[in-house]
């Protein structure tokens, strides 16, 4: 149970704060999840747990309230249409965040794009589906692809199929991609922005910096000016 799990976990950036814990304990009685496992990533705005559930395993990510960086996220979300009510409240922003990651995701599995399926949101706690085959897939820096050229080939695509349905991911890196059997699955979606924001297309091609940054190491000839008229064009 949640409740027992507290001192076990609180090592973990001390993510529990009595507030969360009501949270997780409302949506483990919803039986969203039965009880979380372990770690998987401790960062410094959230911390992410397998957990499990009556259908397997699950993810569960923790927004942390006293930690998250609430000016960098109201700058991402200022020009989304879908939050233009939000003003400049600490925890208001971060339940927005938490709550747009689980729109965006949504969006993004319309669009054709590999994400986790997101599971069920409540203020600051989400939980999708955990990317496994016999272990949790890996982040793409940790495990780079047998055939590199063809991975970039699918992750443009993504791209793509994102910008078609108007949207950026914005933070698109070897931290943000999975290595899900060969295949990339997208993850990190809360500051993905839609191309109302003046700054969309600034994002778009910091992602594609980064990916381009990531491939070239492994001898991939990559041109950002290139992938960009691809993925907009």
């Amino acid at each position: 149970m949640v409740r027992n799990s507290r001192e076990a976990f609180k090592v973990y950036g001390n993510v529990f704060d009595a507030f969360t814990l009501r949270v997780l304990n409302q949506l483990r009685d919803k039986g969203v999840f039965v009880d979380l496992k372990s770690p998987v990533f401790v960062g410094k705005e959230s911390n992410v747990f397998t957990a499990t559930s009556r259908n397997g395993e699950v993810i569960v990510k923790i927004y942390r309230l006293e930690s998250c960086d609430f000016n960098r996220m109201y700058d991402y979300i200022k020009y989304d249409e879908r939050y233009k009510y939000l003003r400049k409240n600490h925890r208001r922003i971060i339940f927005a965040w938490t709550k747009r990651e689980y729109r965006n995701l949504f969006i993004a599995r319309e669009a054709g794009v590999r994400v986790p399926t997101p599971i069920s949101v409540l203020h600051n706690v989400l939980v999708i589906e955990s990317i496994r085959d016999s272990v949790l897939a890996p982040m793409l820096k940790d495990q780079n692809p047998a055939d590199p050229k063809q991975f970039l080939a699918k992750v443009v695509i993504f791209m793509r199929k994102l910008f078609r349905k108007k949207l950026v991911h914005g933070d698109l890196s070897g931290f943000n991609i999975l290595n899900s059997g060969e295949n990339p699955v997208f993850i990190d979606f809360s500051q993905a922005t839609t191309l109302e924001n003046p700054r969309a297309y600034e994002y778009l091609k910091r992602d594609i910096k980064n990916v381009c940054v990531f491939f070239k190491k492994l001898g991939v000839d990559c041109d950002e000016d290139k992938i960009f008229g691809e993925v907009t064009n």
